[in-house]
């Protein structure tokens, strides 16, 4: 079945009914999977960006810091809706990672609600700072951080996971 087959035949989230959960080792495989499906299907990604989810998952599970290195599973309905990292970047900077939304998730607060448990995070781990890295194709996620005070402080044209993108940096002050 393909995947926009697959997202039509499910009900619609409510927010009330997601929870936040800590990440497991178990959602390692899900994590990759859905970002290489999504992106693909999205943006035109090619199986490089499903590798380089692989080794983010593969470094956080392996140096994790549980003080400063924190990431949440969105799950509703018995099965995961999303997911969010807070990783340590330096002692002062975090950085936000592997933010995704499964489609039928989006446009309900689900998001806003992993980013501020996300920088509520950082800010409790002493962080002064948070930055992340995305491209400007993500329109709806770039307007998310923008209400959320990030500054768009870098911006360059680049090929990268088989597509033409422009990069780009995200930071704020915590």
């Amino acid at each position: 079945m393909a995947d926009t087959d697959r997202l039509r035949d499910h009900p619609a989230v409510q927010l009330h009914d997601v929870v936040l959960r800590d990440f497991e080792p178990e959602d390692a495989d899900w994590i990759v999977a859905r970002h290489g499906a999504l992106y693909a299907l999205e943006e035109g990604y090619d199986d490089s960006f499903a590798t380089l989810v692989a080794g983010i998952v593969e470094d956080f599970a392996r140096r994790r810091d549980p003080v400063h290195d924190r990431a949440w599973i969105a799950c509703g309905g018995g099965e995961r809706l999303g997911s969010v990292f807070c990783v340590q970047e330096d002692d002062a900077t975090a950085r936000l990672r592997l933010f995704l939304l499964e489609p039928r998730a989006r446009g309900i607060g689900l998001g806003q609600r992993m980013l501020d448990a996300c920088l509520g995070h950082a800010r409790a781990a002493g962080f002064r700072r948070m930055v992340l890295w995305t491209h400007k194709s993500h329109e709806a996620a770039c307007a998310l951080y923008a209400r959320a005070g990030f500054r768009l402080t870098a911006e360059a044209a680049s090929r990268a996971f088989g597509c033409d993108v422009v990069d780009q940096t995200w930071e704020l002050d915590l």
